[in-house]
C-alpha cells in the first residue's frame, strides 16, 4: 500500500472518529405535525405501527390511522428574493431509521420534502404522502425519497432505493441504495446530507451509517430548482405505510438556505444551517455546529494547539512510510530501475522542530518571502544541516477543516515515495502548536511564471533551448505521475507558477495541494467542483467536474503554448492564448506565435512542433488529445506532427448527465462550519 494511503487512514482514524451521546430533548414547537406523525423517543415518528391482519379486517385497522404522516417546519421559508430575482441554495442534514413491523411488508417509505402547499397530500399507497397526480398547476414540490416498496407503475427500480422527485412521485433520478452500501430496511440509524447549489444548478445527496459525511455522494444531478421554488416554501418530511407497515423516525435535523456564487465560494465549504430539532449540547453551543462537527473541531483544535497528537500521527506515518516503501520495493522487483522506483529509508522526509524552522526563516521574516498562494506562504530558509530550503507555511486551517486541507493533501502525496528528477522534492515537515509547515528543496530561479512574464528591463529572457528543455521536463514529470506511479496521480493544477526552475533552468513541478490519487484500474472518476486556475482548465473539466489525465494534458498544452509564445493564458486585454494560436494557424501564420523576445533565435521545426503539440493537447475533444508521453515524443522529433484541422474544431461537450441528469460519484468531504444565529429557526439570507 502507498504510504499516502496509510497517512490518510491514520489521520481519518485519529481525527475523524465518531462518538455517540445520549439525547434528552427535542423542540416540538419548531415543527407542525400532520396525520399519523407524532413525537416519540426524542424524535419525530412519521407513521404509526399497524398490525397486519387479514384483508377483511384491514379497513378497521386503518380506521384509526390515516397511513400518512408529515412533519413540516412551522414557518414557510423564503426561497426567492424578488428584489434581486435570486434563488436560494440550501443544505440539509438529518438522521433517520426505519423500523419494520413483525409479519408485515414494509411501508412505502418517506421523503425529505420542500413543497409550495403544506396541505397537498397524495394517497397512502406508493406516494409516501407526497402530492399526487392531482397536484394543482400552481403548486410544486421537490423531494428526496427513501423508498422501501417496489411499484413498477411508479418507475421504481427496486424496493430499496433513493431518488429525487420533481413535482411527481416518478423519480427524476434514482439509485439502488443497496449497491451503494446502504440498506434502508436494516433498521440502522442512517444520516443523510442534501445540498443544492443554484449557481451550478446541482443537487447532491450523501447517506451513511456514520455521522461523518462520506466522501462521495450517492446522487449528484443537474437540476434547476428555480423553476420549482415559489417565493415561500414549506420544508419537512412526509411518509406513508400503504399496504405495509413501518415506523419512519427522523431526528437531528438541520436546514439552511444561503446564496451561492459561481466562483469564490467552493461548493463544499458551507454552513449546514440552523438546528430545527436539537439536543441540549446542540442548543447550548453558540455556533450551529452539529455535535459531530464540534467534537471533530475540538479534537482537531487540540491537536493543532498542543501538537502531541499530530506529532504522534506523523511519527506513525514516518514509520509506516518506511515499511510501505520496503513493501513497494519487494513488490516492484520486476526489472524496473531501482533508481526511479524504489524509495529508501533515507528518502523519507524528516520531522523538523519548529525552533529550527523559525531559525531558518528568521522567525518567518517578511523579507524571506519568495512566494504566496491562497493557502500558504513560501519563505527562503537555511537549515543548520546546510543548504537553502523553501519553507511552505500553511495558513492555520479552520477547526472543522483541519483534518482535510492542502497541507494534508500535499503531504500525503509527496511523502509516498514520490521521487522524480522533475518533481520538487520534499525534505521535511513540521507540525507544532498552530504551525503546519512543509520544507522543500530550494530552487534559485523561482517559478517559470515570474521569469517568463517579468517585464522589467533586467529580466531574464529564456533561450529557446531552455524553453524546450523546460517543457520536456514538465512532460517527464507528468508522464511519471500518470503512468509510472503505483497509483495514478492527477495534478489538477499544472500551470507556470507551479513549475519551478533550478540553477540550470531545469523544470520541477510542484504544489500538490489539489492532487488526486487513483487506482490505475479505476474506470470511473469522481466528480468534483473544478479546482485550478482559469485559462489552464480543460472545458470538459469545467463542465463536468471530472478530472482525468487528459485534463492535465490540456493544462500541459496551455503551458507549452505559453512557453513558446511568451504570452499568459489570458492576457490583460482578455486575449485567450489557445484561441489566438488557433487563429494564427487558420491564417497560415502559426510561427508568428513565437515569442518576439526570442528575436527569431529558435529552431523553426522545433517551434512548430511545440505549437502543434500545444494545440493537440488543448483539443476541445479530450479523446483526441495525446498522452503527455506521446506529446514528449513529438517534441523530441521521435514521432510525426499530430494531424490537426486548420481551424479550431467545434465540439459539443456532452453532459455527464444524460437528459440533463445522471448519477455520478463525487469526492471530498470538507466538513462545513457554522458561525452564528439561534438554533430555533433556520437561517436564510432570503428572509
Amino acid at each position: 500500500m502507498h504510504s499516502s494511503s496509510f497517512f490518510l487512514f491514520w489521520v481519518t482514524f485519529l481525527l475523524l472518529f465518531n462518538f455517540t451521546f445520549p439525547s434528552h430533548f427535542l423542540p416540538p414547537n419548531n415543527v407542525t405535525l400532520y396525520g399519523d406523525a407524532n413525537f416519540q423517543n426524542n424524535a419525530i415518528s412519521l407513521t404509526q405501527q399497524v398490525t397486519c391482519i387479514s384483508s377483511s379486517s384491514s379497513s378497521s385497522s386503518s380506521s384509526s390511522s390515516s397511513g400518512i404522516g408529515r412533519a413540516l417546519y412551522v414557518y414557510p421559508i423564503r426561497f426567492l428574493d424578488p428584489k434581486t430575482n435570486t434563488t436560494a441554495s440550501f443544505s440539509c442534514r438529518f438522521s433517520f431509521s426505519i423500523i419494520p413491523s413483525p409479519l408485515c411488508a414494509f411501508g412505502d417509505g418517506f421523503a425529505f420534502l420542500i413543497t409550495s402547499n403544506a396541505d397537498s397530500f397524495g394517497n397512502d399507497n406508493g406516494y409516501m404522502g407526497l402530492p399526487g397526480p392531482v397536484l394543482s398547476p400552481q403548486d410544486s414540490f421537490f423531494a428526496v425519497e427513501f423508498d422501501t416498496s417496489f411499484d413498477p407503475s411508479l418507475g421504481d427500480i427496486n424496493g430499496n432505493h433513493i431518488g429525487i422527485d420533481i413535482s411527481s412521485v416518478i423519480s427524476f433520478v434514482s439509485v439502488d441504495a443497496l449497491s451503494r452500501g446502504i440498506d434502508l430496511k436494516s433498521g440502522r440509524h442512517i444520516t443523510t446530507w442534501i445540498e443544492y447549489r443554484d449557481s451550478l444548478k446541482l443537487i447532491r445527496v450523501w447517506a451513511g451509517y456514520s455521522q461523518i459525511r462520506p466522501p462521495s455522494p450517492l446522487i449528484i444531478a443537474q437540476i434547476d430548482l428555480s423553476k420549482q421554488f415559489k417565493d415561500y416554501m414549506h420544508v419537512g418530511f412526509s411518509a406513508a405505510n400503504g399496504q405495509g407497515s413501518a415506523i419512519y423516525t427522523v431526528d437531528r435535523w438541520r436546514f439552511k438556505t444561503f446564496e451561492s456564487y459561481p466562483s469564490g465560494n467552493p461548493i463544499d465549504v458551507i454552513d449546514e444551517g440552523d438546528c430545527l430539532m436539537c439536543y441540549p449540547e446542540d442548543a447550548g453551543y453558540n455556533s450551529s455546529y452539529s455535535d459531530v462537527d464540534k467534537r471533530k473541531a475540538k479534537i482537531a483544535e487540540t491537536a493543532l494547539e498542543v501538537g502531541g497528537l499530530v506529532t504522534f500521527v506523523f511519527t506513525v506515518v514516518a514509520i509506516v512510510g518506511i515499511i510501505s516503501c520496503f513493501l513497494i520495493k519487494k513488490k516492484r522487483h520486476d526489472g524496473r530501475s531501482k533508481e526511479e522506483h524504489v524509495c529508501t529509508v533515507q528518502r523519507v522526509p524528516m520531522r523538523l522542530a519548529l525552533t529550527d524552522i523559525k531559525q531558518a526563516t528568521l522567525g518567518f521574516n517578511k523579507n524571506r518571502i519568495v512566494g504566496e498562494g491562497a493557502s500558504a506562504t513560501v519563505y527562503k530558509g537555511s537549515l543548520p544541516s546546510g543548504g537553502a530550503v523553501a519553507v511552505k507555511r500553511f495558513e492555520k486551517p479552520n477547526r472543522v477543516e483541519c483534518a482535510r486541507n492542502p497541507f494534508t493533501t500535499e503531504f500525503a502525496t509527496m511523502a509516498g515515495c514520490l521521487r522524480h528528477k522533475n518533481l520538487v522534492q520534499l525534505q521535511g515537515w513540521c507540525c507544532e502548536g498552530n504551525e503546519l509547515v512543509l520544507v522543500y528543496e530550494y530552487l534559485p530561479n523561482g517559478s517559470l511564471d515570474k521569469i517568463l512574464h517579468n517585464n522589467s528591463s533586467s529580466s531574464i529572457v529564456l533561450s529557446w533551448e531552455k524553453r524546450l528543455n523546460i517543457v520536456l521536463g514538465v512532460a517527464s514529470a507528468l508522464s511519471y505521475l500518470h503512468e509510472e506511479c503505483e497509483r495514478q496521480i492527477i495534478h489538477r493544477d499544472v500551470k507556470a507558477c507551479n513549475i519551478l526552475l533550478d540553477a540550470e533552468f531545469n523544470a520541477k513541478l510542484g504544489d500538490f495541494g489539489l492532487a488526486e490519487v487513483y487506482e490505475h484500474s479505476c474506470l470511473a472518476r469522481e466528480a468534483t467542483i473544478p479546482a485550478g486556475t482559469m485559462g489552464y482548465l480543460a472545458p470538459e473539466y469545467v463542465y463536468s467536474g471530472v478530472p482525468s489525465e487528459k485534463t492535465d494534458v490540456y493544462s500541459f498544452g496551455v503551458v507549452a503554448l505559453e512557453v513558446a509564445a511568451g504570452k499568459r493564458p489570458v492576457d490583460n486585454d482578455g486575449c485567450v492564448i489557445v484561441d489566438w494560436v488557433w487563429n494564427l494557424r487558420k491564417k497560415g501564420k502559426l510561427l508568428d506565435a513565437a515569442d518576439f523576445r526570442l528575436r527569431g533565435k529558435f529552431n523553426r521545426k522545433e517551434m512548430e512542433r511545440m505549437l502543434m503539440v500545444g494545440l493537440s493537447c488543448v483539443h476541445p475533444n479530450h479523446e483526441k488529445r495525446p498522452s503527455v508521453k506521446e506529446a514528449a515524443r513529438i517534441l523530441k522529433g521521435e514521432a510525426p506532427l499530430p494531424l490537426l484541422p486548420v481551424k479550431k474544431p467545434t465540439v459539443n461537450i456532452r453532459s455527464v448527465f444524460p437528459e440533463a441528469s445522471e448519477l455520478i460519484d463525487s469526492g471530498g468531504d470538507h466538513s462545513p462550519g457554522f458561525d452564528d444565529s439561534l438554533w430555533m429557526t433556520p437561517r436564510s439570507r432570503f428572509s
